[in-house]
């Protein structure tokens, strides 16, 4: 290792403007970062990176996430690993659907017929949406997804992420689509996917079934109605209830089995109040006995209990909100009265809040609600990106087991949860504790437009009726296939719809049924087999924590299901931003920041820095403070290369034989500590720890080091000049390695101011390259050498005086006295001190006395 001339590689002023575009180019014209496929499955590192949902702009949390895995990334490539690291985009699913609403003014309406010269309103109005084909729908959200994708791209290589930009992937396109497909025909051949009609949650909004792992609780006002039920001998039964406005829909009151004030109602029936028809009693041990008046009344369907109760219990079904929200127009069974037709005609069409109203006014009316409604506050479930509660309503739906309703399967999940090693180890808990409490199989079905269909037909009977249970499945050589468009074997376009003939699944899957599939999509799966096995099982899924439930279980389902395996080896979770506030930034929140603006203000590489200062799994304040440190850092590796590379010469070279002083060795050995204490790090994930090490040692270096051996490395006749000259340049080639992965920008920067190649295809530092010329080498040499020259600085700053001014006389006393005597020559030059003394005591403290020229006089 050689330094060049410094007046061919190193600027007269080194700066960071311009440096993100130059290296972005000069990275992409050397492929720097391609993925050398002609490597063994054993030689090759591979990264399942998180697919971005493409859906308007990223946002500090990705730069804060993504920056965690290109460190990891750039660490393993430098180890010699092929790293197979491609970008994926999440395109399909209700945020892109919405984003494509309001941004072109349409809504998707399946009955337009498709206009092939369709063009989106020139001033679209979010509120007044045209309605327009599915097809014509599907179109924009291409379109648009296509020009996101690019400024997402143009954003990742300004942040400086060491992708290999040829293998980018898309949760939408034909590759995709294939994949999804196929594990779906699979599961299905298999037994793992089934269709069933049963209690769905549904979003009224988007109108589309909700899976389990996309609910969330939010706190809601609401208020107990208490309702008189009636005994046949007329003596009332009272219960307490949030949603009144479900009384049609009622098939059951229950109680626990050992409540001692229903002993006598099991078995027996009560009738509703307004409406009379006769419902049974029952018990069950769901039933709590501390709730309201201890019996609660069963509708079909106020929540995922009453689902429980139903199913368990074998029920009747009396559903009233259909799949727009409101209450339907036809009466359910069980309402035989004029009475009570008249009384569900009040209610009919009606939305929830509004048949709340009305019902409690007719409860009112016949005596039956006894007092008034006791406002409470309650956590009421809702789709995660959606704006109402959500409503239960029967739905025919495909689902996948996992576990949900199955003990074998779901030991089997967790076991493979078991097989993975997780950074950090406690998020495993949150894995084990999703899968053990699901309480159903995932539903993967979604009535929206823009995603993966359902490779499946359905024949129609002679009235035209789909025949659920023969569906017509795709042949894996056809896919992909849409069977909106696209005809299922044996028939013709004309049969379509028609008696005796077809009609195709008109659903899409889940967008987590098509993401649980990234390493089968990205590594090529039976599309690449070459490919495919070198990658796969990949080595790390780095993703956020409050996914574990949706992306990271999901997708160890599938692979346990195709491969028997789990998808990668380790998984690395990364914590949440949070604002001033300590709130999580999330677009719904509205308190999110955009990174390009902090990119342009302090460089990637600063950001970089803050990022890279969060613990896996460790929530992480947003800080532009940590971002004006990390900008100051990257100046000063700039000025300090510099410097450094002028005080070596252009004759210089980085010869570890030539190293022979005891400060210089001294340095090495503690350098080597640092390598060995960043590469263990980064080994167990904890980039973090890698950065603080490096950057510690990098500014002591720069503080003392360099100021101790200024004057010797000078010195071009003496061995003992070029023992420093040869640390330096041993220790700035270290530095620019252990900084790349971090600050790749600036590493690469100066390590081209003295080096061929880039620093990113560079091997990491080993501690056994400079170990000969640390030769015994102690830090506590270095460590008090340098607490030595801070004392005699701090004695000149309190007096007021110039660093360059002399000092008659420095003693130093205590246990390290030895150790700092032996660089006595260089205290002498940096101190500028006269006399010299070292005493070797017993004292643990290192004390140092400082004689200036005013105290002596």
């Amino acid at each position: 290792m050689t330094n060049r001339s410094r007046s061919f590689r190193v600027p007269d002023r080194p700066s960071l403007d311009g440096i993100e575009e130059k290296w972005v180019d000069v990275w992409d014209e050397s492929g720097v970062y391609h993925f050398d496929r002609s490597r063994g499955r054993d030689e090759v590192f591979s990264i399942d990176t998180p697919p971005p949902t493409v859906s308007g702009s990223l946002h500090i949390g990705h730069v804060f996430s993504y920056t965690h895995t290109d460190a990891v990334a750039r660490f393993q490539r430098m180890r010699g690993k092929a790293v197979f690291y491609p970008m994926g985009w999440d395109d399909n699913g209700l945020p892109t659907e919405r984003r494509v609403q309001n941004y072109y003014g349409v809504r998707c309406d399946p009955s337009v017929p498709y206009d092939p010269d369709f063009a989106p309103p020139a001033k679209p109005d979010p509120k007044r949406q045209v309605p327009i084909s599915r097809r014509n729908f599907i179109e924009l959200c291409d379109r648009l997804t296509a020009e996101d994708e690019k400024v997402f791209e143009s954003i990742w290589r300004r942040l400086g992420l060491s992708v290999d930009w040829r293998y980018t992937y898309a949760t939408i396109d034909a590759n995709a689509r294939t994949a999804a497909q196929r594990a779906f025909l699979r599961n299905l051949a298999r037994g793992e996917a089934y269709m069933s009609e049963a209690p769905t949650l549904w979003d009224v909004t988007f109108r589309t079934a909700v899976a389990q792992a996309e609910l969330e609780d939010r706190e809601r006002p609401g208020a107990y109605h208490r309702l008189a039920f009636h005994r046949p001998d007329g003596d009332p039964v009272y219960i307490e209830t949030t949603r009144p406005e479900l009384l049609a829909a009622c098939v059951a009151l229950v109680a626990h089995p050992d409540d001692e004030r229903y002993q006598d109602l099991f078995g027996g029936t009560v009738r509703t109040p307004v409406f009379g028809v006769e419902v049974p009693v029952r018990a069950h041990r769901l039933a709590d006995p501390e709730k309201g008046s201890g019996i609660a009344m069963i509708c079909t369907f106020g929540d995922t209990t009453d689902v429980t109760w139903w199913r368990e219990l074998q029920l009747e079904t009396r559903p009233i909100i259909g799949w727009d929200g409101r209450v339907v127009a036809e009466p359910p069974a069980g309402l035989e009265t004029e009475a009570a037709r008249l009384a569900y005609g009040r209610l009919a069409g009606a939305t929830v809040h509004t048949a709340r109203e009305r019902m409690v006014e007719m409860l009112r009316e016949s005596g039956d609600l006894v007092g008034e409604p006791r406002p409470i506050t309650h956590p009421v479930k809702f789709y995660e990106k959606g704006d109402k509660p959500l409503e239960i309503v029967t739905t025919r739906q495909w689902y996948i087991r996992n576990g949900g309703r199955e003990a074998a399967l779901r030991d089997r999940l967790v076991e493979r949860g078991r097989e993975l090693t997780w950074y950090p180890a406690f998020m495993r808990a949150r894995y084990e504790n999703w899968v053990e409490g699901l309480n159903g199989d995932w539903l993967v079905s979604r009535q929206r437009f823009f995603g993966v269909p359902f490779p499946v037909w359905y024949p129609l009977d002679a009235d035209g009726n789909p025949r659920y249970d023969s569906p017509i499945v795709a042949e894996e050589s056809a896919l992909p296939v849409d069977p909106s468009s696209d005809v299922p074997p044996g028939y013709t376009e004309d049969q379509r719809g028609r008696a005796g003939g077809f009609m195709g699944d008109p659903d899409v899957m889940d967008t987590w049924a098509t993401s649980s599939l990234s390493p089968q999509i990205a590594g090529g799966w039976e599309r690449d087999d070459d490919l495919f096995q070198r990658v796969f099982p990949m080595d790390l899924r780095p993703q956020a924590h409050d996914i574990i439930r949706t992306w990271l279980f999901a997708t160890v389902v599938r692979s346990n299901f195709e491969h028997d395996s789990v998808p990668w080896r380790r998984t690395a979770l990364s914590g949440w931003i949070l604002d001033p506030d300590r709130k999580k930034m999330s677009k719904s929140k509205g308190n999110v920041v955009t990174p390009i603006d902090l990119l342009e203000k302090y460089s990637s590489d600063a950001v970089r820095y803050w990022a890279a200062n969060g613990r896996p799994g460790t929530d992480t304040a947003f800080d532009e403070g940590q971002m004006k440190i990390g900008r100051r850092l990257a100046i000063k590796i700039l000025n300090a290369s510099k410097f450094a590379l002028s005080v070596a010469g252009e004759d210089a070279a980085a010869d570890p034989a030539a190293v022979t002083e005891p400060l210089d060795r001294a340095m090495l050995a503690a350098l080597a500590e640092v390598v060995e204490d960043a590469t263990a790090a980064f080994e167990g994930y904890d980039y973090t720890r890698a950065l603080e090490r490096t950057e510690r040692f990098f500014w002591d270096l720069c503080d003392d080091y360099l100021e101790l051996v200024k004057v010797r490395a000078y010195d071009s006749e003496s061995p003992a000049g070029a023992s420093a000259r040869s640390a330096l340049l041993i220790a700035l080639s270290v530095l620019h390695r252990l900084f790349a992965p971090f600050l790749p920008f600036v590493a690469d920067e100066v390590w081209s101011w003295w080096q061929e190649g880039s620093v990113h295809a560079a091997r990491w530092p080993e501690a056994a390259e400079f170990r000969t010329a640390a030769q015994g080498g102690d830090p506590a040499v270095l460590a008090a050498t340098a607490e030595v020259l801070r004392a005699i600085r701090k004695a000149k700053s309190e007096a007021k005086l110039s660093m360059r001014a002399d000092v008659d006389r420095v003693v130093v006393s205590g246990k390290n006295a030895g150790h700092a005597r032996q660089s006595r020559s260089d205290i002498a030059a940096a101190g500028r001190a006269g006399v010299l003394e070292f005493a070797v005591t017993d004292e643990a403290d290192l004390r140092v006395e400082v004689t200036l020229p005013e105290t002596a006089e």
